[in-house]
């Protein structure tokens, strides 16, 4: 990876570039002027999955989930912390299976809950089922810039 990372824009599709060490001094869209991070995960649809995922140099941890599902349940306070603590050297982005069916699809997704972890927009790590806090961690580890 290059000293400037890509990474589009939660609120408004923007694609900014932030230089990595700058990353944890709370950088701002260049066209909104909005955080880029906020220590939440972002939630993903089809229009703003391209800006936040594929063009992306900075890795992206998305938890395909569904609201019906107990294990989901489970699992996003799990991942809601990891993200207020690992941001921003990952993103957290959660994509409801149900409202983005033609997205879960294209990613094949069977069970959920079910992380996967993009790296510069192509899938680099896949993990299905309730991960604990420590779990999830390690299991990001290798990917946080």
């Amino acid at each position: 990876m290059s000293d400037v990372l890509k990474m589009g824009c939660a609120e408004c599709g923007a694609l900014n570039q932030v230089e990595r060490q700058r990353l944890s001094n709370g950088p701002k869209c260049g066209k909104c002027k909005q955080p880029l991070f906020n220590g939440e995960p972002v939630a993903l649809t089809e229009a703003n999955f391209h800006a936040l995922v594929e063009r992306s140099d900075l890795p992206v941890v998305v938890d395909f989930w569904a609201s019906w599902c107990g294990p989901c349940q489970m699992m996003g306070p799990i991942f809601a912390e990891a993200a207020s603590e690992l941001e921003p050297r990952i993103r957290f982005a959660k994509l409801d299976t149900e409202a983005q069916q033609a997205l879960a699809g294209r990613f094949g997704i069977r069970s959920i809950p079910t992380l996967i972890v993009f790296s510069e927009g192509k899938e680099v790590a896949r993990q299905s089922g309730v991960l604990q806090g420590p779990q999830l961690r390690q299991w990001l580890a290798p990917h946080l810039v």
